[in-house]
């Protein structure tokens, strides 16, 4: 019984500051009688042999209380680990806060390509990225908000689509399967598409002429490129690349689509005319 009452690190470090309180109270009681008598101050003597009670008193609590202490260390190291495994997705957030903070790949109103989402970026925070998402074919908003999770910026590639915010390379494909020479139409249609980016031909060549400075690279524009060629199953093929507003793209696109199928039904009855006379 007494044994185990012994053993109890409660008792032990109870007994412990007792003796060391009895011990202070004796050093002083003979410091003092001992200057006393020899008429000499020595309270700096038990002031040090206090400080070596306090210290072999804090080493045995220490010694007592080890295996106590050792298991406190290793729930609160448990616990820390579990807190990171529990939030790491919200401080891989944080970092990649301060990731954009740091890099600014972006800013508030550019268009953005993360992974397969386009957008204009509405706002950031610690958390998250929230974008107004963007048709890039159409180049119109979606009436849909994506909130990206800063930590998928870290692993995503990000493309800053600025420059395709007022003026776009802008490209379309029409396909046909009637097969005689269309290239009789390829100037006629070349002019046509001129003729539709002449409005903006000056603004778009300083904007193409910037973009090409700030990007250190020759890019594709001002002038509007029409090619012809053929699939793979070998039906023919229109390409149209146009460097133009973005607003207009589409309507752009739509006005030469119809001329484009004026011109071909136009040319398809003239070859029907002249394999007849043949």
């Amino acid at each position: 019984m007494i044994k185990d009452i012994l053993s109890h690190p409660f008792l032990i470090s109870l007994v412990l500051l007792v003796i060391a309180f009895i011990l202070k109270v004796l050093v002083d009681k003979l410091a003092k009688n001992r200057a006393e008598k020899k008429e000499k101050d020595i309270r700096y003597i038990s002031h040090n042999i206090k400080h070596f009670i306090n210290f072999v008193m804090v080493l045995s609590l220490l010694f007592v209380w080890s295996t106590e202490i050792q298991n406190f260390a290793l729930s609160i190291a448990a616990f820390a680990v579990a807190i990171v495994l529990a939030t790491r997705e919200f401080i891989q957030c944080v970092i990649g806060f301060f990731y954009l903070v740091t890099t600014r790949p972006f800013r508030v109103g550019d268009w953005i390509q993360v992974g397969d989402y386009f957008g204009e970026v509405a706002e950031t925070d610690w958390i998250k990225t929230t974008m107004h998402e963007i048709d890039i074919h159409t180049y119109q908003f979606s009436r849909k908000t994506i909130y990206i999770p800063n930590n998928k910026l870290i692993t995503s590639s990000i493309k800053n689509l600025n420059f395709v915010k007022r003026f776009a390379t802008h490209h379309f494909t029409i396909v046909r399967r009637e097969s005689f020479n269309p290239y009789p139409i390829h100037s006629l249609l070349t002019e046509k598409a001129k003729q539709y980016c002449e409005e903006f031909e000056e603004v778009a060549s300083r904007y193409n002429s910037m973009i090409e400075r700030k990007l250190d690279a020759k890019i594709s524009g001002p002038e509007p490129v029409i090619h012809f060629g053929t699939t793979e199953l070998g039906e023919f093929k229109a390409s149209f690349t146009l460097f133009c507003p973005t607003d207009k793209a589409l309507e752009i696109e739509h006005k030469l689509t119809e001329c484009f199928f004026a011109l071909w039904y136009e040319e398809a009855e003239k070859n029907k005319e002249d394999e007849g006379k043949a």
